[in-house]
């Protein structure tokens, strides 16, 4: 008896001394309900998933290949009596799907008309509303998007034939930042937008290249790389002008600034890279280092005005980080197309 009171005693300490497991509340879904309110002088659709108990664990994803879609998963949760498809009357969402998918795993779906942007939703929980009868909830605000400043028209551009050559790709990517940033990524992202800004106003467009690739064929030399973008405009009929998207670098990383390259035997080319250059100046901020001549292939070998354009160092830390900002690559692209339609109409 007396070992038997000892084990019983022994178990019993050794279960106080155990730590605490901890235990998540479960959760029911039992409320639902969807508005636009106006915050800081933004319109928000709004979307509240209640429930029983509180403290939910949960996460939000939005995936790279699927941002129209916004999921929000909540864990240790069962999806109730809620409908399981919710027509939304909201330009911004199509409908939410609340779905089972694991166990105690309760997912809710936002199907977007566009894409989202992460500046665009935020997800948070709030506590219980006795006075509007509202249990704990997980709120989804999504933010409606801000108009699109308009292009101011171009009619200088309308019905001219361009040539935009993003600098390197596929097996040459260009300079490369001190954060890793490449140059052929750069060129291509301002070229695309320059491009969608001509073409908008009518112009008509041809790429050396779309995608990180070699315009040649992968491997090839550097002069038939460049040969081959030459051709696209040369080779083209009545091409008007061809213009060259790049970065300049350096070892030294304190090296700063832009510039614009021209052929000198070229007096159209030495007028679309000055153009060019004043708009670049005035819409980047960075120190003008000058509208220079060059021997570059590209601007040599082109049967119609061509310019080469540094837009900034990718070597320096400074400029690397504007280089790859969207919003200063629409800067560049705007002044860009800003001095194309200077040299059609001055």
């Amino acid at each position: 008896m007396r070992v038997r009171a000892f084990f019983c005693f022994l178990l019993t300490a050794l279960f106080l001394l155990l730590p605490k497991l901890e235990v998540h509340a479960s959760h029911t879904l039992n409320y639902f309900n969807m508005s636009s309110v106006e915050e800081d002088g933004e319109e928000i659709f709004r979307i509240e998933v209640g429930m029983s108990g509180k403290n939910l664990d949960y996460e939000t994803v939005v995936k790279p290949y699927l941002k129209s879609r916004l999921v929000v998963k909540m864990k240790d949760t069962e999806p109730g009596k809620l409908d399981r498809n919710i027509s939304s009357k909201n330009p911004m969402v199509s409908k939410i799907k609340v779905q089972e998918v694991g166990d105690r795993l309760t997912q809710v779906a936002v199907e977007l008309n566009e894409d989202l942007t992460e500046d665009r939703y935020r997800v948070y929980t709030k506590e219980r509303d006795k006075k509007a009868k509202k249990p704990y909830r997980v709120i989804i605000d999504i933010k409606k998007p801000k108009p699109k400043k308009e292009e101011a028209a171009m009619p200088g551009i309308k019905g001219r034939a361009i040539v935009i050559d993003p600098g390197h790709g596929g097996s040459d990517s260009g300079a490369v930042g001190p954060s890793g940033a490449r140059e052929c990524d750069v060129t291509l992202a301002v070229s695309k937008k320059l491009q969608e800004i001509l073409t908008a106003n009518g112009a008509r467009v041809r790429m050396t290249r779309e995608t990180d690739k070699d315009v040649y064929g992968w491997k090839s030399t550097a002069g038939q790389e460049l040969r081959a973008r030459v051709n696209i405009g040369n080779f083209a009929p009545e091409t008007d002008i061809f213009v060259s998207v790049h970065c300049n670098a350096f070892t030294n990383p304190a090296s700063h600034g832009m510039e614009t390259y021209y052929y000198a035997s070229s007096a159209k080319g030495r007028k679309l890279a000055t153009v060019i250059n004043e708009e670049l100046a005035e819409a980047g901020g960075l120190y003008n280092r000058g509208v220079k001549t060059a021997n570059f292939f590209v601007i040599k070998h082109s049967k119609m005005p061509a310019t080469l354009l540094e837009l900034a160092f990718i070597t320096n830390p400074k400029e690397e980080a504007l280089l790859t900002d969207e919003d200063y690559q629409n800067k560049l692209a705007a002044a860009i197309a800003k001095g194309i339609e200077r040299y059609f109409t001055e």
